[in-house]
């Protein structure tokens, strides 16, 4: 049986950011259950309606990058209570153009990190809200509003405190039991007439 494959969106890609040590301690965590691409966002266009139905190609491998995905994992810090703009780029790229959104169907999880004990949690409710629309169906638990101390990830991606490695290691095995639940196989293409 194959591992299934989640395309792993992080919403910050400032150098040292906790949420990307997060996502890539999550990743040595899900070894052997998870495979995680992480899909750029930096590359992707700013979203412009004008562009939207001959998008440029670096859309066009993000979804496709997307799509080849058996569920999503979004992975974000929390920007005035709301999401980053480099993530929410991504889901109104991945969402067009109309009756091509590469998110329908697949079954997603979120999860945050921030220095502060609320662990990015406002974030997590306002892009549940956003992929609602998109036909994402997000797990709901457990939530992983994560708090994240200085060394409370290693530079080889161990977490470093035993009890929230306990409780990332049974996300992660939420997580993979919700994807292996609700992944559908994608569709062949269609033949097309010659």
């Amino acid at each position: 049986m194959s591992i299934p494959k989640l395309a792993v969106m992080v919403g910050s890609a400032r150098q040292g950011s906790i949420n990307q040590s997060l996502a890539h301690a999550l990743a040595k965590l899900a070894e052997g259950r998870l495979e995680f691409d992480f899909v750029p966002l930096v590359d992707l266009p700013m979203f412009n309606g004008d562009m939207e139905n001959d998008p440029p190609a670096e859309v066009w491998t993000f979804k496709r990058r997307v799509e080849a995905a058996d569920g999503l994992l979004f992975v974000t810090p929390e920007y005035n209570r709301s999401l980053p703009p480099l993530l929410k780029n991504a889901i109104d790229w991945a969402s067009r153009p109309w009756g091509k959104n590469s998110f329908k169907g697949k079954p997603g999880a979120v999860i945050g990190a921030s220095p502060g004990a609320p662990g990015a949690m406002a974030v997590q409710l306002h892009l549940r809200q956003c992929v609602a629309g998109l036909e994402v169906i997000m797990m709901t638990q457990p939530e992983a509003y994560t708090q994240l101390k200085p060394g409370s990830i290693d530079d080889d991606h161990v977490i470093t405190d035993e009890g929230q490695r306990e409780f990332l290691d049974g996300y992660v095995t939420a997580l993979t039991a919700w994807v292996g639940r609700l992944s559908v196989p994608a569709l062949p293409e269609p033949a097309q007439d010659d």
